[in-house]
């Protein structure tokens, strides 16, 4: 009897061990493994630290590309300057980096619609000449059933969107009544956007036509600039010109073609143009144009071991040449 108690003894000893062993080795396996991650988790973060820093190398580079292309043309910008290249992508150690930069006004600023003085509407009343040209470049992108009627209320829904007031301007404004009843209400910004995409949340804008306006438009942080440079405005996006001097397409693809590669050296020689000569253009509407540009935005992306970055900065160039950073997004825009 004595025997046997001492041989179910060892037997709860045994398997007294064995349990501390698996449990051992279940802490140990679960510490390996928390390590694994935290080394990974940090080695990420250094990978990812090193594409941001390859995308700050990335925007330090444009600033130079622009600045040696405005020493030799201080006061002109066309698309045969060195920074007009398109996107461009350099090797780098364990990676890549690559870039394009793109002129801020050769496309519509969303924030111009903000501005009071302008043309004249139908009632008699002013009526701004940036929300005329939003309402033709509506029209001309052909969107399916969009005509007059909805490019105005957009125009119209947009203006009260950036404006300070929450008085509904015209027939197709919107103001805090018509969003806060919405399903989800929210409240609207009553000031300058600050990207594209706000346009989602704005009355009568649907998917269709944001899609179809993001290649003619863009957003100047804080400003509601309304200045077009006719130098940069691109060979296969006539419609823009189109909406700004309410002319046809074929009429505004024929002023682009007569623009040489170097682009007009002043503002006067594009107003010669026989084309645009004749169309007897008011002051205002020249006001609309210019042959050098103020603000451009630098699109990086980099990659270091998998590790991806993305940064959209726009820069401001100053009169004497000095070049601002004003605004960065990560990420796509």
């Amino acid at each position: 009897m004595t025997q046997l108690n001492k041989g179910n003894n060892r037997g709860v000893a045994l398997i007294t061990v064995m349990l501390v062993v698996a449990l051992a080795a279940i802490i140990a396996t679960q510490m390996l493994a928390r390590l694994q991650f935290q080394v990974q988790r940090t080695n990420n973060i250094g990978f990812n630290q090193q594409a941001y820093w390859y995308a700050m190398g990335a925007e330090a580079f444009a600033k130079r590309v622009l600045l040696t292309a405005f020493e030799q043309d201080n006061d002109v910008t066309h698309l045969g300057q060195v920074w007009a290249q398109g996107k461009t992508t350099y090797p780098v150690d364990f990676g890549e980096i690559s870039g394009e930069i793109t002129d801020m006004q050769a496309c519509f600023n969303l924030n111009a619609l903000r501005q009071e003085s302008g043309g004249t509407s139908s009632g008699g009343q002013k009526k701004p000449l940036a929300r005329m040209a939003f309402q033709e470049l509506v029209l001309a992108l052909n969107i399916d059933g969009v005509g007059s009627f909805e490019a105005e209320y957009m125009a119209d829904a947009l203006a009260d969107w950036l404006d300070a007031d929450t008085a509904i301007a015209s027939a197709g404004g919107a103001e805090d009544n018509d969003y806060s009843a919405k399903e989800f209400p929210y409240l609207p910004a009553n000031s300058l956007l600050a990207s594209v995409n706000e346009l989602r949340v704005i009355e009568h804008f649907t998917v269709e036509v944001i899609q179809a306006l993001k290649p003619y438009i863009c957003v100047l942080p804080a400003s509601s600039l309304h200045q077009i440079n006719i130098n940069t405005i691109s060979l296969e996006q006539p419609e823009l010109l189109q909406a700004l001097l309410a002319i046809s397409r074929d009429e505004a693809e024929q002023i682009l073609s007569a623009r040489s590669d170097e682009g007009f050296q002043d503002i006067n020689s594009f107003f010669s143009l026989p084309e645009v000569s004749k169309l007897k253009l008011s002051d205002e509407q020249k006001q609309q144009f210019v042959v050098d540009s103020e603000y451009f935005k630098l699109a990086a992306t980099t990659n270091f071991n998998d590790s991806y970055f993305q940064l959209n900065s726009v820069m401001q160039v100053t009169n004497n040449n000095q070049i601002n950073v004003v605004s960065r997004t990560i990420g796509r825009d």
